[in-house]
């Protein structure tokens, strides 16, 4: 009985996060739009309801409606895969995610044998480690799309997102072993956790303080990542037409930039974690409303996000290289090294 009330709560939860998730992402959509147009002295869309609050609807159904064309010359079972990875991968992640602290009620929920409510549908010790491998696994489907739809600027594409994710990942990693290593642990909630209280009674102690280079390479690397501008090569339409996913249409064409939409709620949940304190705050966080903090750190770094890419020009692809191999994972390693030696200083 306990381990059906478990799986239970669990599917309740993995639902529940699933429906926040794509709801965020839709109106992270929705912001862009307006945000871009505000910087470009326009409007952006406000005709399908109130300010534009129904445009995420409209776009889905006009993408299911869209006719469905697929090229003759594809590999077809790898051709209709590749979106399904991409998007499983990114969805995967969310699972690990600690939205808040645990919720105390005062009456027992009949579902599971108890009154605590976990803002986090599966604890792991190893979290972040989780979220590092799934992520990687999303530029598998971006390659299979551009080889599988038989066109070559799709496979230049697939070809350039692969080469991107590698040079950016090792910056990417690095930048979270140095917080790994002030924390003494993967595990997403006891990074959280550590981050607790005041220095001097009113400075966080957020590893933001502690990781400034570090954060600022997490962000850099967490960009390119996600394939957005200035780093959006693998579908660089001056060069490519559309890059990887010039052959897709309809619903499957929509996949892609939905998992981009995922994987930027993820870098930004991540980042919010491990380097903002996670759900922490002032006053919000002792009337259990912690996990409105959560949120609204997300929401920011998702507007710097959308600001980035609509405010930095794009650079050439052999700048992005440049740039990874030769400036950020070098200052990456440095950061680390530096940690590593404060710590045991400090520790010992």
């Amino acid at each position: 009985m306990e381990d059906l009330r478990h799986i239970g709560f669990v599917l309740i939860g993995i639902l529940v996060a699933f429906f926040v998730v794509m709801t965020l992402v839709a109106y992270t959509v929705l912001a862009e739009r307006r945000v871009l147009g505000f910087i470009q002295g326009r409007l952006g869309p406000n005709r399908v309801g109130p300010g534009g609050f129904l445009q995420p609807l409209a776009d889905l159904l006009k993408f299911i409606f869209k006719e469905d064309i697929v090229p003759d010359k594809s590999t077809r079972f790898i051709y209709f895969l590749a979106p399904t990875i991409v998007t499983t991968a990114a969805l995967m992640s969310i699972i690990v995610y600690p939205f808040g602290p645990d919720i105390h009620l005062p009456f027992t929920l009949p579902l599971i044998g108890g009154n605590t409510i976990p803002l986090v549908i599966a604890k792991f010790d190893v979290g972040l480690l989780y979220v590092l491998g799934v992520t990687s696994v999303g530029v598998y489907g971006i390659a299979l799309a551009g080889w599988s739809s038989n066109n070559k600027y799709s496979l230049l594409g697939g070809l350039r997102s692969s080469a991107q994710m590698i040079s950016y990942e090792l910056a990417y990693a690095t930048a979270l072993a140095s917080v790994i290593m002030l924390a003494g642990s993967l595990s997403l909630r006891e990074v959280v956790d550590a981050q607790s209280g005041y220095w001097w009674g009113f400075i966080p102690r957020w590893y933001l303080f502690l990781q400034p280079v570090g954060f600022i390479i997490y962000v850099i690397a967490g960009v390119a990542e996600t394939n957005r501008a200035p780093f959006d090569f693998p579908e660089a339409e001056q060069e490519l037409v559309a890059g990887y996913n010039t052959e897709y249409s309809s619903v499957r064409f929509a996949l892609f930039p939905q998992a981009e939409y995922i994987n930027m709620t993820t870098m930004s949940a991540v980042a919010t974690d491990l380097y903002l304190g996670g759900w922490h705050g002032p006053l919000l966080e002792r009337y259990g409303l912690g996990w409105m903090w959560f949120l609204a750190k997300v929401g920011l770094i998702l507007f710097v996000y959308i600001w980035m890419r609509w405010t930095v020009p794009r650079y050439r692809y052999d700048q992005l290289m440049t740039f990874g191999w030769k400036w950020l994972f070098p200052a990456s390693v440095i950061n680390l090294i530096v940690t590593a030696a404060l710590v045991l200083y400090f520790n010992a």
